[in-house]
């Protein structure tokens, strides 16, 4: 369970940003988003391949990069 202290005289703003920020890190809306709906097995398949393939190819651009330089 995700928690943010809040001190006396702090913001809460801040603290709302706080939170937001920590429920990104662990991406619980990207999972809220995709479980808002059902989706079929296979789509989660394609879904998660993508993703993985966009990973990859990203992680081999910035390794092209260092070796260049």
């Amino acid at each position: 369970m995700i928690q943010v202290r809040i001190e006396k005289g702090d913001d809460l703003e801040k603290a709302l940003k706080k939170l937001k920020r920590k429920m990104g890190k662990e991406g619980i809306m990207t999972s809220l988003k995709n479980k808002r709906y059902y989706e079929k097995p296979s789509v989660v398949k394609r879904r998660k391949k993508a993703k993985a393939e966009r990973r990859r190819k990203r992680t081999e651009k910035r390794l092209k990069e260092r070796n260049l330089m």
